[in-house]
């Protein structure tokens, strides 16, 4: 069967393949006596539980502001910073923090978010969401030049009781000077050529208290330790368009990619004269794994929308119902 060559034995290669495939047939059978080291079945990702406003009352109280229902499942809570006036390239930005809360079917809440947060308030922010329980999985910029210097922190957390988060959360926006009140309710008109931006992404908009916004659902299944994590817990591209007179806007937003996508993601925003901000993850441990891509970019509105609308299209993204 061998033959000998500098002390060592070899094997003939048909025997070999015959060996390892008797060796792998436990494996791949399955079952038997040999199948215990069989890698044992995936367990189902746990799915969000169907809520409805009032089931979020409490969280709502603690804080101290109502959020808004989303995918049926997300409860939505935003802290506008109204005090903090950013602008950057000569457009006044008015930004702010979230935090979306589901429920699951295993009876634990999740919480995931994104905090606006000045420079000299970043290290106080992080400390506060740590000693509250919860997770920062990322610290970036959104914007380019621009004053004040602004971070974001995206932050993560569960537990049984959504009560502990939301207290979690409260503290940490208690170390900075994000208002403790809503701001006003206010719906001015869109000043931008709405239809033709709208034909050119082949999407609905939203008004944001005067500010167009669009957001596309990523195609796959997201999950993140196991649970299944609906797109209005951050997994999708936004995009705003700021409007600034005679049809032109400012553009920003993010991109959700995934790693194969990333290159022709940015090489479409750079084609259609779309700076870069940043590229970065959210989260740490989402499956798969997501990449976003911040931009900015000031210039007629509809010829935005047709250079974003490339960028969106080298996505497996489709627009949010």
């Amino acid at each position: 069967m061998a033959v000998q060559d500098n002390g060592d034995v070899r094997v003939d290669p048909s025997r070999r393949r015959l060996l390892m495939a008797a060796a792998a047939a436990p494996v791949l059978a399955g079952a038997g006596p040999g199948a215990a080291s069989a890698e044992p079945a995936r367990l189902q990702p746990v799915m969000p539980s169907s809520t409805v406003e009032s089931d979020w009352s409490k969280v709502a109280e603690i804080l101290g502001r109502a959020g808004t229902m989303a995918d049926d499942s997300v409860y939505r809570v935003r802290f506008a910073r109204q005090d903090l006036p950013v602008i950057t390239y000569g457009v006044t930005l008015f930004l702010g923090s979230y935090a979306a809360f589901a429920r699951y079917d295993d009876g634990r809440t999740l919480v995931m978010g994104s905090m606006a947060v000045t420079e000299t308030e970043l290290q106080h922010a992080t400390d506060a969401l740590h000693a509250g329980g919860l997770e920062v999985t990322a610290v970036h910029k959104h914007l380019l030049a621009h004053e004040p210097a602004m971070w974001w922190t995206h932050f993560h957390g569960h537990a049984e009781d959504p009560v502990d988060l939301a207290r979690s959360v409260s503290a940490a926006l208690a170390v900075t000077t994000t208002p403790s009140a809503p701001p006003a309710a206010s719906q001015p008109r869109v000043d931008l050529d709405v239809p033709a931006i709208e034909d050119a992404l082949n999407a609905r908009g939203v008004n944001d208290s005067g500010i167009l916004r669009f957001t596309f659902n990523r195609g796959e299944t997201i999950t993140d330790h196991g649970r299944v994590l609906p797109p209005a817990t951050g997994m999708t591209t936004l995009l705003s368009f700021y409007p600034l007179g005679d049809r032109r806007a400012a553009v920003n937003g993010d991109l959700a990619m995934t790693a194969g996508e990333v290159r022709n993601v940015l090489t479409a925003l750079r084609r259609g004269g779309i700076d870069i901000v940043e590229l970065h993850n959210h989260g740490l441990t989402e499956e798969p794994r997501l990449f976003f891509a911040h931009f900015w970019a000031i210039g007629d509105g509809v010829t935005l929308a047709r250079a974003l609308r490339a960028a969106v299209d080298a996505t497996n993204t489709g627009p949010a119902a």
